[in-house]
C-alpha cells in the first residue's frame, strides 16, 4: 500500500514551514498565522490589459491633491508633518483606556466643522459614542456615527454618507462574511485593510483606523498591516498619569522624529505646547538622589527629573527597580559606578524613576541617572539650578549627544544656570574640550570627559552653595 503523505502546515507572516500545526510560528513568533499549506501551482502569465491612466512626466502630476490639511489639534499636526492628506491611511495603535477614541473623536468632531466625517465603532454601540462625545463637546451636524461590525455594512454607510474623513475603531472588530476566520483574524484583517484602502485611494477619503496592541505593545495582526498604511502611529502614556503622547514610527508624508505631547481628562484632549514642567518636581530645597536632564524626543527637548533612592538591603541580592528608565542602562550605570567612582552599592538596594510617567530611554540620561544615584548614596543634594545629560561608557566616559545647544537652550529658558555637558558640546569642531563656558543665555557650562569628574563638579557646587 501507498503511504499517506503528511500534510504541510505553512506561516502566512515568514513562510516558515512545519509538519504539525502550531499555535505560534517557530520562525517570526506570531500568534495564530500558521495553517494548511496550499500545494505548489505555477506562475500565471499575465496578458498586459487597459491601463487606468496614462503615465506621465513627474514633472506635470498635480500635487495639489496631496495637500495637507490641519486637524485643529496642533500636535497631531506636528506628528504628522502639517496635517492629513486626502486620500492617507492611518493607523494608530496603544495600550486600551489610553485614549485612542476620545483623541479620534475629538479630530472627526474638528474636521465635521468644515467637511463630513463618519465614526464607525465596532467595539461600543453609537448611544455609548454619544455620551462621550457630550462629554468632551465633540459634538457636530456633520458628525455621523455608525455601529458596524460587517465589512460590507461599513462600505455601505460610506456610500451613503459620502465622508472626507472615515475613523473605523476598531479594525480588529470589523470582518467579512466572505472570508474564513473570526474578526481579528490574520485573513480578516488583511482583508478589511486592503478594502479601506482601496476605497480610500480611489476616494479621496482621509481614513484612521485604530489598532489593538499585543502584550509586548506592538501592533496584533499581520506585519503587512503596517506597511501597507501610511501613517503608522503609537499613542503612549501612562494610565495613572494625564499625560498622552504620540509618535510617528511611520510616515510617508512627514517627519517620523516628532513627538506630540496632549493632556487627557475628563472634558476631553487638549495638546500640550510646553509639557516639560510636567516632568518637574515642585520643591522649595532639593533633595538627595535627584537630578534634573534634557532629553530629546524627536525633535523636541524636554526637561524631565530623574529621582534615586539608595537604602541598605536586607536581602543577599539586593533589589534594582526603575520606573520610566531602561533597566539595563541603570544597571550598567550602578556598574559604572561602584568600579570606576568606588561608590559603594553592592549591599543597597536601588530605586530609580523619573517624574510625571515620562519615559527616558535615550542614552543622554545616563549622566543624570550617575549623578542621582551617587547623590542618593551618599545623602548629597545637587543645586537646585543644574542640570546635566552626556551618555556614560564602560570605561566611564562621558560621550557627546546630539542637539545640545538646542537642549541648553531649553534648560536656560526654564530658569537653570548650570549645566553639565560632554566635551566638546558647544564647540564640536574643536573637539573634545574640558572647562567651565558661559553661553550667551547666560548659563555656566562644564563640559567633563568623564563621569568621576562630573561627580566633582557637581558635589562641590553643591558644597559651595551650601
Amino acid at each position: 500500500m501507498a503511504k499517506s503523505v503528511k500534510q504541510a502546515y505553512r506561516c502566512a507572516e515568514c513562510g516558515w514551514q512545519t509538519s504539525k500545526w502550531v499555535g505560534r510560528c517557530g520562525e517570526c513568533q506570531a500568534w495564530g498565522t500558521v495553517d494548511v499549506a496550499g500545494a505548489a501551482k505555477p506562475a500565471r502569465v499575465v496578458t498586459p490589459g487597459p491601463v487606468s491612466a496614462p503615465a506621465r512626466p513627474i514633472g506635470e502630476v498635480d500635487v495639489q491633491a496631496a495637500q495637507t490639511t490641519a486637524t485643529g489639534l496642533d500636535e497631531l499636526d506636528r506628528v504628522l508633518g502639517g496635517g492629513m492628506v486626502p486620500g492617507a491611511v492611518l493607523l494608530l495603535a496603544g495600550e486600551p483606556g489610553i485614549g485612542k477614541s476620545t483623541l479620534l473623536l475629538e479630530v472627526a468632531a474638528l474636521h465635521a466643522g468644515r467637511g463630513t466625517a463618519l465614526y464607525v465603532t465596532g467595539e461600543e454601540s453609537a448611544e455609548q459614542v454619544r455620551l462621550r462625545a457630550d462629554r468632551i463637546g465633540a459634538v457636530a451636524d456633520r458628525l455621523y456615527l455608525a455601529a458596524e461590525t460587517d465589512l460590507a455594512a461599513v462600505l455601505g454607510q460610506i456610500d451613503a454618507v459620502q465622508p472626507e474623513l472615515i475613523v473605523v475603531d476598531s479594525i480588529q472588530t470589523i470582518g467579512s462574511a466572505e472570508i474564513d476566520g473570526a474578526a481579528g483574524g490574520v485573513s480578516q484583517v488583511r482583508e478589511v485593510a486592503a478594502n479601506l484602502i482601496r476605497v480610500a485611494k480611489e476616494r479621496g477619503i482621509t481614513t484612521v483606523v485604530v489598532g489593538h496592541v499585543t502584550k509586548d505593545g506592538s501592533i496584533a495582526g499581520p506585519r503587512v498591516l503596517e506597511h501597507l498604511v501610511d501613517v503608522v502611529l503609537y499613542f503612549e502614556g501612562d494610565r495613572h498619569s494625564r499625560l498622552r503622547m504620540i509618535r510617528a514610527v511611520k510616515n510617508r508624508y512627514g517627519p517620523t522624529d516628532e513627538l506630540g505631547c496632549f493632556d487627557l481628562s475628563e472634558m476631553g484632549i487638549i495638546g500640550l505646547a510646553d509639557p516639560s514642567g510636567l516632568f518637574l518636581t515642585r520643591q522649595e530645597k532639593p533633595a538627595p538622589g535627584t537630578c534634573v536632564t534634557v532629553t530629546l524626543e524627536g525633535r523636541r527637548p524636554l526637561v524631565a527629573e530623574v529621582q534615586s533612592l539608595v537604602a541598605p538591603s536586607p536581602l543577599a541580592n539586593p533589589r534594582r527597580m526603575t520606573s520610566g528608565l531602561d533597566s539595563s542602562r541603570v544597571a550598567m550605570m550602578l556598574a559604572v559606578l561602584q568600579r570606576r567612582c568606588r561608590v559603594k552599592l553592592h549591599d543597597r538596594d536601588v530605586y530609580a524613576a523619573t517624574v510625571g510617567g515620562v519615559r527616558l530611554g535615550e542614552p543622554s540620561v545616563d549622566l543624570a541617572v550617575a549623578l542621582a544615584v551617587t547623590g542618593a548614596a551618599n545623602d548629597a543634594t545637587l543645586p537646585s539650578d543644574l542640570v546635566a545629560f552626556g551618555e556614560v561608557g564602560l570605561a566611564g566616559e562621558v560621550r557627546g549627544v546630539q542637539a545640545a545647544k538646542r537642549r541648553l537652550s531649553e534648560a536656560a529658558r526654564l530658569g537653570y544656570r548650570r549645566a553639565i555637558v560632554p566635551g566638546g558640546s558647544l564647540d564640536p569642531t574643536n573637539g573634545r574640550t574640558s572647562g567651565t563656558i558661559v553661553t550667551d543665555e547666560g548659563m555656566q557650562v562644564a563640559e567633563v570627559d568623564d563621569v568621576w569628574t562630573a561627580l566633582g563638579i557637581a558635589f562641590a557646587a553643591a558644597s559651595a552653595d551650601a
